[in-house]
């Protein structure tokens, strides 16, 4: 069990599965919140499925992104449809603070495990579920995954170039949103019950969560009427604002210039110091009303320099500018080396295995991965005989019953 950090004394059920849930969860697991994650023995979770998978080993332990959101909890196997499982879970209950889940609104209820029933077991339970749309309303029974909230939400139809059709975010775009806003959630319900000793319902719709991130598209409609339309990398206000070309295969730099001055230091450094005196470039208003050509100037330029080259060239000259980086390349970088981003842990499956460390740096109660993320079931005895007390007669008869699976 975790024994220090900030969330010591905070104890989590989990039902949460895929990642919208367990990345919130797991952002308290890093501050020390004693967390035990329930999965189904038969079902395997979708995020134990997801690429990449260590050393291109597909496995059930393998995956980076399931590795990644439950590193720090403790993890069971309970089949919730075994009746002789609902005591058990109960028992978890009564320990628990907080109980997570993000299955549609019939899950929970189906197996009476939703809001109304735990707190009979636990007046002052906390629960929170994060689903798609909420637990009400039209939508609330549509199951799906954060590429659909994101269609729904609006950032769709906002990726990709003007004369193309919409290329959509990447991936299940807000379920790297919603989490923050889960954890946020949990911590500002647990202060409330601090105050007040009162426990309370969360419904968090991963959609409203996101949306806050299209305030200034929203903004931009309800005040002006203007509809935000796909702008590829370009940016209203600023040019060059854009990724170009550099050097090698697939290598490429991000350079933008938000002032005057920066647009003169970009031409000192292509040798083309004139051009900042070009009627076409002179200006702010100018640049982004000659963008295309401004661009195609540029990219001749980056094309023939390696990205590194190319940003530290500018970085030298104050002007904003990095190399795009893959996977590989992030991995070494020096910024993320010196942060401690990167965290190596013993895995019971793998040998090592790396996750992301925590996001945030507390001076007084610093955060830290404390275990790898489970294997399934590979802490049914330690929860049952440590956390519910159960003696070995009782787990016996709970694995006979087919409980575990």
């Amino acid at each position: 069990m975790n024994s220090d950090g900030p969330l010591a004394d905070v104890k989590i059920l989990d039902f949460a599965w895929v990642m919208a849930g367990p990345a919130g969860t797991r952002m308290l697991a890093d501050y020390g919140a004693q967390i035990v994650r329930v999965e189904s023995p038969h079902r395997i979770d979708t995020a134990r499925t997801l690429q990449p998978h260590q050393d291109s080993n597909f496995g059930a332990d393998s995956s980076g992104l399931f590795n990644n959101c439950n590193a720090g909890k403790l993890g069971v196997a309970i089949d919730l449809g075994n009746p002789c499982a609902r005591e058990v879970v109960l028992d978890l209950v009564r320990w628990a603070d907080v109980v997570t889940e993000s299955f549609s609104p019939r899950a929970m209820r189906k197996w009476g495990l939703d809001y109304d029933s735990l707190r009979r077991v636990r007046p002052d339970i906390i629960m929170l579920s994060t689903c798609l749309f909420g637990q009400t309303g039209p939508l609330r029974q549509i199951a799906g995954f954060g590429n659909m909230a994101a269609a729904i939400a609006g950032f769709s139809n906002l990726a990709g170039w003007p004369d193309r059709a919409a290329t959509g975010v990447f991936g299940a775009y807000t379920d790297y949103i919603a989490p923050r806003y889960t954890a946020i959630a949990i911590l500002a319900a647990l202060e409330h019950r601090r105050r007040t000793g009162e426990g309370q319902y969360i419904d968090q719709a991963q959609v409203e969560s996101a949306i806050h991130f299209l305030t200034p598209a929203i903004l931009e409609y309800s005040v002006n009427r203007h509809e935000p339309q796909r702008a590829g990398n370009t940016d209203r206000d600023m040019a060059p604002h854009g990724i170009y070309p550099a050097a090698g295969d697939d290598q490429w730099v991000a350079i933008v210039c938000r002032t005057d001055s920066q647009w003169r230091s970009l031409c000192d450094a292509m040798g083309a110091a004139a051009m900042a005196l070009d009627p076409r470039f002179a200006t702010m208003e100018t640049r982004v009303a000659n963008r295309a050509q401004l661009d195609d100037v540029i990219g001749t330029w980056t094309a023939t320099r390696g990205a590194t080259e190319i940003e530290q060239t500018l970085q030298a000259r104050g002007v904003p500018a990095y190399q795009v980086q893959n996977s590989a390349q992030a991995w070494r970088d020096p910024q993320f080396a010196h942060r401690g981003h990167f965290v190596e842990i013993e895995h019971q499956a793998l040998g090592r295995t790396t996750v992301e460390g925590p996001r945030a740096h507390l001076s007084r109660t610093p955060g830290r991965v404390r275990r790898a993320a489970p294997s399934l079931g590979r802490d049914n005895q330690y929860v049952m005989e440590k956390i519910l007390g159960y003696s070995q007669e009782r787990i016996s008869e709970l694995t006979i019953a087919g409980v575990f699976g």
